[in-house]
């Protein structure tokens, strides 16, 4: 079964939609915007899915990039399940590189980086802090 990338177009209303790019041709995924969402775990659950599948199925190296400018706790909590299903896959003996951009500009930077922190803890899963 060939797995097909995955792309939502992010926008801003009542609530704040991440702009998803998921490639299975290149590996390279992408997690950009702003994710505050009235349901957050039905719009992550297929990108969840997503990753599930192509990490199951695929084996070549994977690049995640994660360049939010902001995400609320429901967001975290769904984050957390993608690096879970990252962590098997690197586990696995896959290449993998996870890349968080933060931006040091932002006074809450610093927050930002120890949840971050915090997420690799959970999931023992290397992430690469870069600054924007």
């Amino acid at each position: 079964m060939k797995i097909k990338s995955l792309h939502i177009d992010g926008h801003h209303g009542t609530y704040y939609i991440p702009t998803v790019d998921l490639n299975a041709d290149t590996g390279i995924c992408k997690i950009s915007g702003e994710s505050y969402l009235e349901d957050t775990s039905s719009f992550y659950e297929p990108i969840i899915d997503w990753f599930d599948k192509y990490c199951s199925k695929v084996n070549k190296p994977l690049t995640v990039i994660f360049d939010l400018d902001y995400y609320n706790t429901s967001s975290s909590k769904c984050i957390v399940d993608i690096l879970v299903i990252l962590k098997k896959y690197s586990d696995s003996g896959l290449k993998i590189d996870v890349n968080w951009y933060y931006n040091a500009d932002y006074e809450d930077f610093e927050e930002e980086i120890e949840e971050v922190e915090d997420f690799i803890l959970e999931t023992e899963l290397h992430i690469n802090l870069i600054k924007k």
